[in-house]
């Protein structure tokens, strides 16, 4: 006999997906309190769904990256903004500056690889997995390299992570079998 457990009627994935999300809100906020620097060696890769409800971009870089995109705070970033709910920016790209709004529910990916530290969310608009694309260099002064190692993978909520120290949060809330 096996005993599958009940569908929960609390909908605990979403409280933490926006308990978590809410982490990125307060650094970047901490980043705009402090006129837009970010301190010491701290430097963030965004990645989000270009085609999320809220998702403002210039359409040149949509038709670019028609699924997700990662962007790139490090040096060249201005007029960074942030509410509750989502934050802009100034960046740019190949030389154009370029505005974006990325609600917070449209972020997939937020990393630091200054200190070893990334979070993973669940995708807000579909599950299926957005096609392969090339990350987007907005000019910073030291770009991700291809094929370079960005994080390490630990979870919490199910599998416990390999062991290895790194600070990467993924949280699946899949349904027990």
């Amino acid at each position: 006999m096996t005993h599958s457990a009940p569908d929960s009627l609390i909908p605990y994935d979403e409280i933490v997906q926006e308990a978590l999300r809410a982490v990125v809100g307060r650094v970047l906020n901490q980043v705009q309190a402090g006129g837009g620097m970010l301190p010491g060696a701290h430097h963030f890769y965004i990645t989000f769904n270009t085609g999320a409800a809220g998702v403002d971009i210039p359409e040149r870089l949509r038709a670019r990256f028609p699924d997700e995109m990662t962007i790139v705070l490090q040096n060249k970033f201005w007029d960074l903004e942030v509410t509750d709910t989502q934050f802009s920016v100034g960046l740019s790209f190949n030389q154009l500056p370029s505005k974006l709004v990325i609600p917070f529910a449209a972020i997939t990916s937020f990393v630091d690889p200054a200190v070893d530290f990334g979070l993973q969310f669940q995708a807000a608009v579909s599950e299926a997995e957005p096609e392969p694309h090339d990350d987007a260099h907005n000019d910073s002064a030291e770009p991700h390299k291809p094929g370079q190692e960005r994080t390490k993978d630990a979870s919490v909520g199910g599998d416990e992570g390999d062991g290895d120290g790194s600070n990467v949060v993924t949280v699946d809330f899949g349904k027990k079998k």
